[in-house]
């Protein structure tokens, strides 16, 4: 006997996604907790890994080996990834703030958001120098500057073993450039926390490579160019970066948790001072037993909080965390060579390497191979043709989960013809045009299978989705009502949950001029949002018909959504390509559909792909289309993963509605359903470059596309 769904009891939330969370979030994806809903919130698509990143600013490794995909990661987890930094807790109501987000309710959370080595203190810091924490803001500053012509100048603030590291990194890097010179800078004795023996060989290795290292030199400022010394020497330096100790991220002193030093104090247990929040890694003190801030305390720490964060929910003892006395340093010495140090004995050399690489190669392979999801069950005892009509990969979200445009136009065949005198009937247009006392308005009613665990950002993408009807017909947004079905959830998380939507739906309406006046909620097996929408027109709606001959065809926004969430959907899609994603699909088209009101006719990119709609404007206006394919603009990385094969679920039904057309490569994505695309407009040819120019500067990336023939309902590449 098949199971409902189990409904959401637990909201746990997970700040930050460093080292202990990202395995946690591994181990949460091969054990699921049933009732618990997961949230990681995180500025960006991924997570670099801090081990690495000597080797990358050495050159050894390029900038993707650093990243760990959170989006896959989170996929892999069951999780939603909410981008953004967060900027505070209230403890109170149990939200987190997150910076163009609203707040997310928590029952339980988890911060793991590392350290900054920024210097505040240190005057010209902020304006000219590079803090070495965050990561990734680092690594992208470093590749900037190798990328220059600038003189090949560096200075490293901090003697530590991360400083040290650093400058033979740089140092190696800009070997056999004419005037390289690269200098590390301490206020005390650099390298202090090694044994002697590790101190001698990596002054040795620095030496080999140039560094000099200036010791008890006190900094006043850093400048563009140069560091000032309170003796009054002068650093020349065209890059200047810090690691002089970690410091707090400064919001965490406003949370009212209990600090050290501006670092959450936690228990054995890794909690907090409050009993629903848990923190690990660099941004902890560890009041029990205090240890200096490194990875191998976040790694271990890992199962720990895996097991406490569930222990939690499930009412289950917590365990503690034990960290070792000492721990195994591996240092990077600029080249393909390291230096191993543990209880004061010393080895190098390019075996040290070697066993480092293999070290974190390992650390990074877990994330880059996660297991394979499991396909769902079928009974044993089931109908002919169920496994068929199941296929083999999962439904696909948003409009590639649409009814096929041929059943669709069988069953609306069937409806009797409009009698109603205000009402006039537009085929093939996905609004109506109402006739109320003199008034034109139209409306219009769309709904989104989510493809995406986040509430929030779900409502953005339906709203702007359906709105694309009415901005298509040239009309102005005037009234909403929304229609929620949300999974089951406990009376808490169903307020939460309902509060993200609509607070999201409300402004984006208001954004586009309308309101939301009411609508309708119920309960289901998973999350869909839709809305119901009516617009204004001054003048006659813009429909299908009224295309010509010669007209340009002008497209707002690149295609590529659907085979982009499939990807997502089987974990093959890239992080930063899915984010990428969602930003064209929550960008509204209200200025573009203001542009294009000069169109003959205009139609939203959506379900049917652009070859399906393309048809529809081309049946209704009695013309043909010449595409230019090349012209076609593409979200990253959706031609890559059409050419391997990825399609959505509806893509077959599109692909028959224009048999003639090719289907490999980028031409697949002719018939890939979007979701939130773009207007696609029929453009006078003594208008189309203005309208064109004038998308450009607005922000779209829009194309000319290719042109209207005489050959009737008959559509071809160029």
């Amino acid at each position: 006997m098949q199971h409902p769904p189990l409904p959401l009891t637990h909201d746990l939330v997970m700040i930050g996604g460093g080292h202990t969370h990202a395995l946690v979030l591994r181990k949460w994806g091969m054990n699921r907790l049933a009732g618990a809903r997961l949230t990681v919130i995180h500025p960006g698509p991924t997570a670099p890994y801090s081990g690495m990143l000597p080797g990358y600013v050495a050159g050894h490794y390029d900038r993707d080996a650093l990243d760990i995909d959170l989006i896959r990661l989170a996929r892999f987890a069951g999780a939603r990834v909410v981008a953004g930094y967060a900027t505070g807790i209230d403890l109170g109501r149990r939200e987190v703030l997150v910076e163009g987000h609203g707040p997310i309710g928590y029952d339980l959370l988890s911060v793991n958001v590392g350290v900054t080595s920024d210097m505040p203190s240190l005057p010209g810091f902020a304006e000219h120098g590079v803090p070495a924490k965050p990561l990734g803001p680092f690594a992208t500053a470093w590749a900037a500057f190798l990328a220059s012509d600038q003189p090949p100048e560096v200075a490293v603030i901090g003697g530590g073993v991360a400083g040290a590291e650093l400058a033979m990194a740089m140092a190696y890097a800009l070997l056999g450039r004419a005037g390289s010179r690269v200098t590390l800078v301490d206020n005390a004795k650099a390298l202090s926390v090694l044994g002697l023996a590790a101190q001698a060989h990596i002054r040795t290795a620095m030496d080999g490579l140039g560094v000099k290292v200036i010791e008890d030199a006190k900094i006043l400022s850093v400048g563009a160019d140069h560091l000032n010394l309170s003796d009054g020497r002068k650093i020349a330096s065209r890059f200047t970066t810090g690691t002089a100790g970690a410091r707090a991220l400064r919001w965490l002193g406003d949370t009212g948790l209990e600090l050290n030093d501006g670092f959450i104090t936690v228990d054995p247990s890794l909690r907090s001072s409050d009993a629903h929040v848990f923190a690990a890694g660099d941004c902890v003190h560890l009041s029990a037993s205090p240890r200096p801030k490194a990875g191998v305390f976040a790694v271990r720490e890992a199962p720990v909080l895996y097991h406490n964060l569930r222990a939690m929910m499930t009412g289950d003892p917590l365990r503690r965390y034990a960290p070792q006395n000492d721990y195994l340093k591996l240092i990077s010495l600029g080249g393909k060579t390291a230096l191993a140090e543990k209880f004061g004995r010393v080895f190098a050399g390019p075996l040290m390497w070697r066993w480092k690489n293999h070290i974190d190669q390992t650390f990074m392979q877990q994330f880059r191979t996660l297991p394979a999801m499991k396909p769902a069950e079928i009974p044993a005892l089931h109908t002919v043709g169920l496994p068929e009509a199941i296929g083999d990969k999962p439904l696909c979200g948003g409009c590639g989960a649409k009814v096929g445009r041929a059943s669709l136009r069988r069953a609306l065949q069937a409806l009797p013809e409009t009698t109603r005198a205000d009402i006039r009937a537009l085929p093939g247009d996905d609004a109506a045009l109402l006739l109320t006392g003199g008034v034109r308005q139209v409306i219009t009613s769309d709904h989104l299978r989510a493809i995406t665990h986040d509430p929030a950002l779900m409502a953005h993408i339906a709203a702007i989705h359906a709105l694309g009807d009415i901005w298509a017909m040239g009309a102005t947004p005037q009234a909403a009502l929304a229609t929620v079905i949300l999974p089951r959830l406990t009376p808490a998380l169903q307020d939460r949950t309902l509060g993200e939507i609509m607070r999201v739906a409300g402004e984006v309406m208001a954004g586009a001029g309308a309101e939301i006046v009411g609508g309708h909620t119920s309960v289901g097996d998973e999350m869909t949002i839709g809305f119901t929408i009516t617009g204004l027109c001054e003048n006659d709606p813009i429909t299908l018909a009224g295309a010509q001959p010669g007209d340009a065809l002008i497209l707002t926004k690149p295609l590529g959504s659907g085979v982009l969430m499939a990807a997502e959907m089987a974990g093959l899609a890239r992080g930063e390509w899915v984010v990428a994603g969602f930003e064209q699909m929550t960008r509204g088209q209200a200025k573009a559909a203001q542009i294009l009101a000069v169109a003959h006719a205009m139609t939203d990119v959506t379900g049917f792909g652009l070859a399906g709609h393309l048809l529809g404007m081309c049946v209704a206006s009695g013309v043909g289309a010449t595409v230019d394919l090349g012209r076609i603009p593409t979200l990253h990385g959706s031609v890559e993963l059409a050419i391997s094969g990825v399609q959505s679920t509806l893509f077959a039904d599109n692909r028959a509605l224009v048999a003639n057309l090719p289907a490999n490569g980028k031409a697949a994505l002719l018939f890939d359903p979007q979701t939130a695309g773009g207007l696609l407009a029929a453009v006078s040819p003594d208008q189309a470059k203005a309208c064109l120019c004038d998308l450009l500067e607005a922000g779209y990336g829009a194309a000319i596309i290719g042109v209207l023939t005489d050959d009737a309902a008959r559509i071809s590449l160029s």
